[in-house]
């Protein structure tokens, strides 16, 4: 092996864990030309997961065509670089919501960013990677932080969307991809929301459905923190707004929901 294959190798070695994932652009960028790749994935250094994807194998570990979902992620934040982030349902889930979550291999993992490469969708994920671009907020990172540490190797924490910013995300898939009966039961537990946040993020959202259906969704529960928060203070538009088939007009908000989320004291005006 000559000197700038070794050199490269343990460029590739010290950077990528194993089971860890890296694409063709960052192995140009740390000079393994596009000739080489052949090579590496013939001498076992590398697999080739799809067209320009490859992972560094486990020693030791029978050759598996899936990859978790984490694994995946943390590889394209803190290895590739790529700008995106966990959000939605998945970041509450990782911050301790996951009980009140639909579990299993029919949640998706939502994604959030304005640049993510095409190839994402296509990898053999151990659950199906929604994605979603940035454009709910004014501000795109505005609420986005990185997370507790992994339980995976070299202790990366995944870049997500704090709870104030989820449940806005969340609501935004409403009600085609999430359904009203599981943001409830989220929301009940989303006892210790940081008001000031919560206003700088209804300041910076660009879709009044998203704000009505938020102050729906805080005036069924209450929570402390609500009185803290004017909706008087946000832009909510006018007109009404029907967002789903057989329901009732919120009389505050002007959006259609299920029935269940308009209090018949509220309908009579009592």
């Amino acid at each position: 092996m000559d000197a700038v294959r070794s050199q490269n190798l343990k460029k590739l070695i010290d950077a990528v864990p194993a089971g860890y994932l890296v694409d063709a652009a960052w192995l140009v960028s740390h000079g393994i030309a596009y000739e080489s790749f052949r090579d590496y994935v013939k001498r076992g250094w590398l697999e080739r997961i799809t067209r320009g994807v490859f992972r560094r194998p486990i020693p030791t570990t029978p050759t598996t065509n899936s990859i978790n979902w984490k694994t995946c992620i943390l590889s394209m934040q803190h290895i590739m670089g790529h700008d995106l982030h966990v959000g939605g349902t998945t970041a509450l889930g990782e911050q301790g919501h996951a009980h009140y979550l639909r579990l299993g291999k029919s949640a998706p993992v939502w994604v959030y960013g304005d640049s993510i490469p095409k190839w994402l969708v296509k990898l053999p994920t151990d659950v199906p990677i929604n994605i979603r671009p940035r454009s709910l907020f004014a501000d795109p990172k505005l609420s986005v932080t990185l997370g507790n540490r992994t339980d995976l190797p070299w202790d990366w924490g995944l870049t997500m969307s704090t709870p104030e910013r989820a449940i806005l995300e969340a609501m935004d898939e409403l009600p085609d991809n999430e359904s009203f009966h599981t943001l409830d039961m989220v929301f009940e537990s989303l006892t210790n929301l940081r008001p000031r946040l919560l206003s700088d993020l209804l300041q910076a959202c660009r879709k009044i459905k998203v704000k009505r259906l938020f102050f729906v969704f805080a005036d069924r529960h209450n929570h402390p923190w609500r009185k803290r928060i004017d909706p008087q203070a946000f832009d909510l538009g006018s007109g009404d707004r029907a967002l789903i088939k057989g329901g009732k007009i919120h009389p505050h908000y002007r959006i259609v929901v299920p029935e269940e989320f308009v209090k018949p004291e509220a309908e009579s005006g009592a």
